[in-house]
């Protein structure tokens, strides 16, 4: 067995990736690294869908609610954090599994990250006012004038992704896309990467489900907790960004829960496409038994 493995498990929200990543890690006496970009944070729980207290206790897990909403934390920073905690338990394991749906999280600890000049903070600070008073639309329109290639390959639902580019664009005078597909740095350990999957329907089905379970273990509470912070950037997502509507009086709550069913499938639709670029990475069906899934794996190693 090579002595550096990371064994990495992708798929949409909702199909199962938690329950496989801890039957992995007790096979092979492994670590989890969680890169779900939502659940670093400690003051939202019930939203991000954070493993259970039996889940945590069963594996060691790195990457779980230990980051603050009040902190400014990004993908660039995680790919740095995430690297020197695999150096670390490499040292101790064969075999480390990394989880998480967040594709751009995945591919900066698997491939390395594109990088960006620094931007003066001011930029964001006015892009995410303009987010609030002139709406996303605006700032899509603008990303289209400034850069036409980025405009075209980006989730343009995402605000995140547009002020990203958007500060980018404006704070370097070039385009976010001139910055992209640069040489990386090489990786020291060997990566297999596994994808679960189902059929649309089935995963729509299960999405509705788990938001159903949400609201019923108290999402709405812990929205409500955070909703004077609701200008964090760690907060712009689907489940909190709605509910926070329903808070403001913009719509009622059954309507609100609806916008989070729907913008969640909007969601794994787009992890879908964002994972099935990636040729290397083995599919299986979301009910294939765990062991099969296992011995495949071993058979890579």
């Amino acid at each position: 067995m090579p002595q550096k493995t990371l064994v990495t498990i992708v798929g949409p929200t909702a199909i199962g990736k938690t329950a496989l990543s801890i039957y992995l890690a007790k096979h092979f006496s492994a670590p989890i690294i969680s890169c779900d970009s939502r659940q670093f944070y400690k003051e939202i729980e019930i939203g991000t869908a954070v493993p259970s207290r039996e889940e945590l206790q069963a594996a060691k897990h790195y990457f779980i609610q230990n980051r603050s909403i009040f902190e400014d934390y990004n993908v660039g920073q995680f790919e740095r954090d995430a690297l020197e905690k695999l150096e670390e338990l490499f040292l101790k394991h064969s075999v480390v599994v990394m989880v998480g749906g967040s594709g751009l999280y995945v591919d900066a600890v698997l491939k390395g990250l594109d990088y960006f000049p620094d931007i003066e903070p001011e930029i964001r600070n006015q892009l995410n006012n303009d987010l609030r008073i002139k709406g996303l639309p605006y700032l899509q329109k603008k990303l289209k004038n400034l850069d036409t290639d980025t405009y075209n390959s980006i989730a343009l639902e995402n605000p995140h992704r547009v002020i990203r580019a958007l500060e980018v664009c404006i704070g370097s005078g070039k385009t976010y896309a001139s910055f992209k597909n640069k040489p990386k740095t090489p990786r020291t350990f060997k990566a297999v990467k596994i994808g679960l999957q189902a059929d649309r329907p089935t995963i729509y089905n299960r999405i509705n489900q788990r938001v159903d379970l949400m609201m019923q273990v108290g999402l709405l509470d812990e929205a409500r907790k955070v909703f004077p912070y609701k200008e964090r950037n760690a907060l712009q997502t689907v489940g909190y960004r709605e509910l926070f509507q329903y808070l403001e009086g913009s719509f009622p709550l059954d309507f609100a829960i609806e916008e989070i069913k729907k913008n969640t499938r909007r969601f794994a639709k787009r992890q879908m496409t964002w994972f099935q670029k990636d040729l290397d990475t083995h599919w299986f069906d979301f009910q294939k038994n765990k062991k099969e899934i296992t011995n495949t794996i071993e058979k890579m190693l």
